[in-house]
């Protein structure tokens, strides 16, 4: 067919063009009709992409940028479940589509407001790496503002609850362990990953691997340094990690072990939601407490954003009190 069509123009330019310039023109037509075939063979190669592969791709670029497993089965699970009840290609979604599943996903589930806000962040998220990646001209979510949650404030453990949870630790691996996510803040996904030599007993500090495989230092206390190294003078295994299960083989304790371990010593001292989490949120607000810059509190805690933090650390009531009678009363 582009052959015809390139037959039919030089006829009908031959009255108009000498041989050279025909042979020129025949070039021209020949190099674009060319290259044309291409854009169409890839336009229509993109176009029959479904929403599965699309999606398999998007999580392979945020693998290639560092997120954690954990958070990629989250996404995945998200934008799936998201698929299979618009029944639309991602590429033809449009604002409406995922307002609507929004307030079905909301009613169907009874979720919280805040609930909804993360499946509103990832998939706008998703949306947003399908415009980069032209795929689609604009993102549908980008219309689609940040679901307003009350704020509520969250608790943390008071100085009774971490001496008894001291106090009541029958292992000197669950001293050391307590110690170190109180005096570091560190959050349990860093702390699995510790070894041995990641600790600098001089200095009280040790390097962890955080988000986005971005390492920074944290410290910890002398307390912490004596349990630590009691712990450790306590072991008999090779194993490098620095927490490691209490029966043999001696295996890199796990995020659920930690968490399983410390909801057990919550629920026999009758002190509630205990997690690893709070022991970060709880250094926080400390922190803050005490007077520490916000800036360092969030280089401490590895935060990207000064706002994350300002949602950690929760200021004492008692303290906002004084602070009116000595600045405004």
């Amino acid at each position: 067919m582009e052959q015809n069509f390139i037959s039919t123009v030089m006829q009908e330019m031959l009255s108009f063009l000498n041989n050279v310039q025909l042979e020129r023109l025949q070039e021209v037509l020949e190099h674009a009709l060319f290259h044309k075939q291409i854009i169409d063979a890839e336009e229509q190669t993109d176009s029959s992409l479904t929403s599965e592969q699309l999606l398999h791709s998007f999580i392979a670029a945020k693998r290639v940028e560092g997120c954690s497993e954990r958070s990629l089965t989250y996404y995945q699970a998200t934008i799936e479940t998201m698929i299979a009840k618009v029944k639309i290609n991602v590429r033809e979604m449009k604002t409406d589509d995922i307002r609507a599943y929004l307030t079905e996903y909301q009613q169907e589930k009874n979720s919280s407001k805040v609930t909804v806000d993360n499946v509103r962040r990832i998939l706008s998220s998703f949306f947003s790496w399908l415009e980069d990646e032209d795929y689609i001209l604009k993102s549908p979510a980008r219309r689609i503002h940040k679901v307003k949650a009350t704020m509520t404030i969250k608790e943390t453990y008071s100085d009774e609850d971490l001496e008894k949870m001291r106090d009541h630790c029958n292992e000197a691996r669950d001293l050391a362990l307590i110690d170190l996510l109180a005096s570091t803040g560190m959050r349990v996904g860093e702390l699995v990953l510790l070894n041995r030599y990641d600790i600098n007993f001089e200095e009280r500090e040790c390097v962890v691997l955080g988000k986005g495989s971005k390492e920074r230092i944290v410290y910890f206390d002398a307390r912490t340094k004596i349990h630590l190294q009691n712990y450790l003078q306590k072991r008999s295994d090779n194993n490098p990690a620095l927490f490691v299960s209490l029966r043999a083989p001696h295996d890199r304790m796990k995020i659920g072990g930690i968490e399983r371990r410390l909801r057990e010593l919550g629920k026999k001292l009758e002190i509630e939601k205990v997690h690893p989490h709070k022991f970060r949120r709880t250094l926080a607000t400390m922190a803050i407490d005490k007077g520490m810059p916000i800036e360092q509190l969030q280089q401490l805690l590895g935060h990207k954003r000064i706002d994350t933090t300002l949602q950690y650390a929760m200021v004492k009531q008692s303290n906002v009190k004084l602070a009116h009678r000595k600045y405004i009363s």
